[in-house]
């Protein structure tokens, strides 16, 4: 019932930009919404999240180089990357927080690939 819609991936090169869209169409607001990473032979780490009440949270390495945003009272978000390097490069996850019955859930995308390279 719940799917998880990301989308934004792509190849750029160093110094370029990216935009991340996550989203679950037609949904309550969600808690949270957060982005992570994995790159082969590296472990899954925490990149960006936004709150529904906007706060945005990042990973120190991303150095003010990302923005995250919400679309107002949806479940729906873009992270903005710029800046992006080659270590950058990894399969990016959207997670969406809900809480239900006091209870907090949370669902998955399917990724979208980050490629930075010359």
């Amino acid at each position: 019932q719940v799917k998880v819609v990301e989308s934004g991936g792509g190849s750029v090169q160093p110094g370029g930009s990216l935009r991340l869209f996550c989203e679950v169409p037609e949904s309550a607001v969600a808690h949270e919404m957060a982005w992570y990473r994995q790159a082969p032979g590296k472990e899954r780490e925490f990149v960006a999240s936004i709150t529904k009440e906007m706060e945005a949270k990042y990973a120190g390495f991303v150095n003010g180089r990302f923005s995250a945003s919400r679309e107002n009272g949806k479940t729906a978000a873009y992270l903005q990357m710029d800046k992006l390097g080659p270590d950058d490069t990894a399969q990016y996850y959207c997670r969406v927080d809900f809480f239900r019955l006091g209870r907090q859930y949370w669902y998955w995308g399917q990724g979208t690939q980050v490629t930075v390279s010359s």
